[in-house]
Formats: C-alpha cells, sequence, structure tokens
C-alpha cells in the first residue's frame, strides 16, 4: 500500500465534506431549511438515474452521476453562485477555476487529472453526460421551488424570463424534460410566484 497516495485520498474525502456546510438558496420540501450543496449533488445524481431514459442520447450513467456528485465541490472556496445573481456570475468561473486547482489538487496526479476533467467537461456542457447531467442541476431547484409554492423565487423577485434563461440548456439534454419545465415555469407564473 502506497500510504503517502492514501494519505492525498483521505485528505481530499474530509476536504470535500465541507461541501455539506455550502448551502443554497433552494430550501428542502416543506421549507424547512435551506439546502446544502452536498445534498443538491446526491439528489442530481439520483435523478440522473431514476430519469435517465428522458435523455436525448445515450449517455454513460455512471460519468454522469459523477460529474453530478463532484460539479459543486469547488463552491467549498468560491461559494454558491444564485443562479440569478448577475454580479456574482461575472466572477464564477474565475473564482471556481482557482477553486478546483487548489481542491483537485490535493488528490493523487491521476486521480486529480481524472476529477478536474470530469468538472471541466460538465462546465463545458457538450458531452452527452454533460448535458443530461445539466438538466438535473436545472431540474433539481426548479422542483424544489415549485413544491414550496415559490417561496424562493417570490423572495428573490424572480422572474419568467430569468427562470426560462436558466432552464434552456435542458433542451440540448432532455427535449422531454425542458417541456415539462417551460410547463412547469408558467404554472408558477400564472400562481404568481415567478413575475411576468
Amino acid at each position: 500500500m502506497d500510504k503517502e497516495r492514501l494519505k492525498k485520498q483521505l485528505d481530499f474525502i474530509l476536504e470535500v465534506d465541507k461541501e455539506k456546510t455550502i448551502f443554497r438558496q433552494s430550501h428542502l420540501s416543506g421549507y424547512i431549511r435551506q439546502e446544502n450543496d452536498a445534498e443538491h449533488a446526491w439528489h442530481m445524481a439520483l435523478m440522473i438515474y431514476l430519469l435517465k431514459e428522458y435523455a436525448n442520447e445515450e449517455f454513460d450513467l455512471a460519468k454522469a452521476m459523477m460529474m453530478a456528485l463532484i460539479h459543486d465541490i469547488v463552491e467549498i472556496d468560491a461559494g454558491d453562485t444564485y443562479a440569478y445573481d448577475t454580479d456574482a456570475l461575472r466572477t464564477q468561473k474565475e473564482r471556481e477555476g482557482k477553486a478546483a486547482e487548489r481542491i483537485f489538487g490535493m488528490l493523487p496526479s491521476d486521480q486529480k487529472e481524472h476529477i478536474k476533467a470530469l468538472f471541466e467537461e460538465f462546465e463545458e456542457g457538450k458531452s452527452p453526460e454533460a448535458k443530461i447531467a445539466h438538466v438535473m442541476d436545472n431540474l433539481q431547484p426548479l422542483l424544489l421551488n415549485d413544491c414550496n409554492d415559490g417561496k424562493d423565487w417570490r423572495a428573490h423577485g424572480v422572474k419568467r424570463e430569468q427562470v426560462l434563461n436558466r432552464q434552456k440548456s435542458s433542451e440540448l439534454g432532455s427535449k422531454d424534460i425542458w417541456e415539462f419545465t417551460k410547463e412547469l415555469i408558467e404554472k408558477n407564473v400564472m400562481k404568481g410566484n415567478i413575475k411576468k
């Protein structure tokens, strides 16, 4: 056994435990409390498995699930960037790039390169796995907002155009889920949860 390798792996495992302390704008169903990044990632991975039949194209299930599990680890350093915060979105890529270097750099070099490549592939959003992972990254908070009667949308005064713009990339990964998404958005506009 390579003890130095194991130490690096275990140090990384403990470091990413901090993802549980990064709270998002979305609340858990029942509006009990804000969800954390680790809960969001777990939920996305499960959704990829359960909703795989709606993908536009065949994809590697394990790879897409792994993308979901690692995509927000960088927020340990970079913080959560709210989807509708235009100022924070301008610096998100730079902040997350630095975080990826530090956090993934804790791993042995082969694993660092593999995990970092998965993160970058997710960010690029072009592979079948990245496309379906993005669908779930978009859909998961949408479902939570809807089941909580739009309280988070209303609290931030979110507009229909903002939600549609955020969700439109879902069509690249799943036309079926994109159609469902548009219906869900319109339902919440009609209820007054999302501004026209």
